[in-house]
């Protein structure tokens, strides 16, 4: 069964979905993994970094992106209907293993949501609309999902930025969630706010479930230039101050332009440049991703022998 990994940040343009179409790619490139993209993000970059728009074109039409997953979900009497295995496109960027869900520019309606929420709190026992949003939030990504979770070693969820429905659900159906940040005074109250957001969001869920999900590890990016090298130091000590070393990664993802241009080929930049200084970054990241999630299960196992004892 897959590990479910999301990555998140309050704040934008962090390189947050750079970092997870690199990791994802990497970990099928260099260690076999078979990986799923999951693109909650309705400005699609995930999609766009691993598909051209001719071919994003051609699954819209068909409609095989997430908004019509979602849109089954939300309203479950809908007659056209796809299966998530239908919405997948395999073998993305010509790399086995590596596969995408792709997303959409619309995703959902945010009054047929809440117009199907309160009729479904009236119905069921008029329980308070609260618990109703708080079991909806679980099961939509999850319940997506679920069908293929046993088809991959990883799936990654790239959030969008901010706090919506999708991110909010990705993250209750997540195992850990990664952190990408730049070294900026900015970046580290997105680091707050969604640490104190996760906090929140465990809180709100506590009476029915126990949700799990675990900081696997923030991850500084575009680092190197002018402006970040101004903070660095600053922001550096912050962080030291707030988190344990174990979880922040000790790579470093620079300020490379070839990364930039990798988007133009719609491929990864482990892909289309591995020698370039931003893509062995990702390849050194991804080695510290799969070190961290042994040690977490490591830790996992000595936990369970001592409560045993």
């Amino acid at each position: 069964m897959a590990y479910i990994i999301a990555t998140a940040n309050m704040k934008g343009g962090v390189g947050k979905t750079t970092l997870s179409v690199n990791l994802a790619t990497a970990l099928a490139k260099d260690h076999g993994k078979k990986v799923l993209v999951f693109d909650l993000d309705t400005q699609i970059s995930a999609t766009l970094s691993m598909m051209s728009p001719t071919d994003f074109a051609k699954y819209r039409k068909t409609k095989r992106t997430l908004k019509y997953l979602i849109n089954q979900a939300i309203q479950p009497e809908t007659r056209s209907k796809i299966s998530v295995k239908e919405a997948i496109h395999h073998n993305v960027c010509k790399l086995p293993n590596l596969d995408l869900l792709p997303g959409d520019i619309e995703l959902y309606d945010e009054f047929v949501v809440s117009e199907m929420l309160h009729e479904e709190a009236f119905e069921v026992d008029r329980l308070d609309f609260e618990t109703v949003w708080n079991r909806f939030e679980r099961r939509l990504v999850k319940q997506i999902l679920e069908p293929v979770i046993e088809n991959y070693d990883f799936i990654i969820l790239d959030c969008a930025p901010g706090y919506n429905l999708m991110t909010r659900s990705a993250l209750a159906a997540s195992n850990f969630y990664i952190l990408p940040a730049k070294s900026e005074p900015l970046s580290i109250v997105g680091i707050q706010l969604l640490e104190r957001r996760i906090a929140q969001l465990k809180e709100s869920h506590a009476s029915e479930v126990n949700l799990n999900i675990k900081l696997l590890g923030i991850v500084f990016t575009m680092s190197g230039n002018l402006i970040t090298g101004r903070y660095y130091k600053q922001v550096m000590q912050r962080i030291h101050e707030d988190f344990d070393a174990a979880q922040i990664f000790r790579t470093q993802i620079p300020t490379d332009v070839n990364v930039a241009k990798a988007v133009d080929s719609f491929m990864p930049v482990v892909l289309t440049n591995p020698q370039s200084a931003g893509a062995k970054a990702f390849t050194q990241i991804t080695q510290e991703f799969l070190q961290k999630l042994q040690a977490t299960g490591s830790s996992q196992q000595q936990t369970q022998l001592v409560n045993a004892k």
